[in-house]
C-alpha cells in the first residue's frame, strides 16, 4: 500500500521512520523548516529514551505536495488540532480516490471534524511520548502503541487492514472504545498546559509539593468530568491509571511523593511546550485540550478550580511577547482564588 504521512513532527516522524523500515512506499510531507530539512537529509534519526548512543538513521521518501503520490491508499494526518481543518480542506481538494484517512491528534476534535471531509476515517490515540530534539532527530519513550478505532465501530475491514499494515512496524492495537481511549488520553494531556506554564524542563521547579498538587489535581478533575459524562476508563499500558491519579491527588505527600518523583523523572517536554517555549509560537492546542475540558465542566456543573486557574493563566501568558514561565507559587495563588469563587 502507498502511505502518505502529513506532518513530520515527533509523532508523524516516528511513524514515518518505523513504517519506512518495513514498507517501500511511505512518503513524508511537511512545510517550512521541517520540509526543508527533510528534503536536504532524506533521513530520520530515531532513538529510544535512555539509549541515545544507539540512534538509528532511517532513509525516508520526501514529497513536496500530496499530488506527487498517485492514488495513495493511506493518508495519515499527524498535524496539530489548530492546523487540522486547513490540512483537511487541502487534502480533500487534492485527492481523487477514497483512501483511508488516519487522524493522529490529541483530543476528540478530529472525531468531529474529519468525517465532514472524508468517508473512510480511522482515529488513532498515541499511547507513548515522543519529542523533537532537532530537525530530523526524534526521541521516544516506547515504540508504540498506537490505538486505532472508528466512529460507531464501522469500517472494520479498513481498520483491520490498517492495523496489520502498521503492526508490521510498530505495536498497533484496535479498540471498539476509541471515544473512551481519546478522552482518557486527554486527561494525561491536561498536564501539558501546566508544565508549559511553569516551564518544566526549562527552569528549576521551586516548589515540588505545589507542582505535584496542581499537576495531580488537574488530572483528577479531568477524571471527575469524564465520569460525569459516562466515559469509562480505558487502561493504557504506558499511562497512569485513574486510581493512581486519584491517589496522587488525595493522599498525603509522604505516601505518594516517592512514586511521583519516579514518574516525574520519565516526563519529557510536551508538544505544547515545544510550540510555546522552543518555537515561540502564539498558537497551541490549549483550547482544543484544556479548553475543551473547561467547557465540559461547565456543561456538567463540575467544579474544576485547578484547571480553570491554569487555563486563564495560559490564555493570558502565552500570548505575551517573550513569555516567561511562572513560578509554582504564582499558579497556586490563582488556584486559591478559583477555589474561593467556587465556594
Amino acid at each position: 500500500m502507498k502511505c502518505v504521512i502529513i506532518g513530520a513532527g515527533a509523532i508523524g516522524g516516528c511513524l514515518g521512520g518505523w513504517l519506512s523500515e518495513v514498507h517501500d512506499e511511505v512518503y513524508l510531507l511537511d512545510q517550512g523548516e521541517v520540509a526543508k530539512n527533510l528534503k536536504q537529509k532524506k533521513q530520520l534519526t530515531l532513538y529510544l529514551q535512555g539509549e541515545e548512543s544507539n540512534k538509528k538513521t532511517i532513509p525516508i521518501k520526501v514529497i513536496e505536495k500530496l499530488s506527487d503520490v498517485k492514488d495513495p491508499d493511506i493518508i495519515a494526518i499527524a498535524v496539530k488540532n489548530y492546523s487540522l481543518e486547513a490540512v483537511s480542506q487541502s487534502v480533500k481538494s487534492t485527492i481523487k480516490g477514497d483512501p483511508i484517512i488516519l487522524g493522529l491528534q490529541n483530543g476528540v476534535m478530529n472525531q468531529e471534524l474529519l468525517p465532514k471531509y472524508f468517508n473512510k476515517v480511522i482515529f488513532g490515540v498515541i499511547e507513548f511520548n515522543a519529542w523533537y530534539d532537532e530537525p530530523c532527530v526524534i526521541g521516544y519513550q516506547s515504540k508504540g502503541p498506537f490505538v486505532l478505532g472508528s466512529a460507531g465501530n464501522s469500517l472494520q475491514d479498513e481498520l483491520a487492514a490498517l492495523q496489520g499494515y502498521m503492526n508490521a512496524a510498530v505495536e498497533t492495537i484496535s479498540t471498539d472504545r476509541i471515544r473512551d481511549a481519546a478522552y482518557c488520553k486527554m486527561v494525561i494531556n491536561l498536564t501539558n498546559s501546566y508544565t508549559t506554564l511553569v516551564g518544566f524542563k526549562y527552569r528549576e521547579i521551586s516548589s515540588l509539593p505545589l507542582f505535584k498538587k496542581v499537576l495531580s489535581n488537574s488530572m483528577y478533575e479531568g477524571i471527575k468530568i469524564l465520569q460525569a459524562m459516562g466515559v469509562q476508563e480505558y487502561k493504557a499500558e504506558n499511562m497512569p491509571s485513574w486510581g493512581k491519579i486519584k491517589a496522587s491527588a488525595t493522599l498525603p505527600d509522604f505516601i505518594t511523593m516517592g512514586i511521583f518523583k519516579k514518574n516525574l523523572a520519565k516526563m519529557v517536554l510536551s508538544s505544547m511546550a515545544q510550540d510555546i517555549l522552543q518555537r515561540k509560537a502564539k498558537v497551541s492546542e490549549l483550547d482544543s485540550l484544556l479548553g475543551e475540558f473547561v467547557k465540559l465542566a461547565d456543561q456538567h456543573n463540575i467544579a474544576i478550580p485547578y484547571n480553570k486557574a491554569v487555563y486563564k493563566l495560559c490564555k493570558d501568558e502565552f500570548v505575551k511577547p517573550g513569555f516567561k514561565p511562572l513560578a509554582e507559587e504564582q499558579v497556586w495563588q490563582a488556584v486559591q482564588k478559583e477555589m474561593i469563587a467556587v465556594k
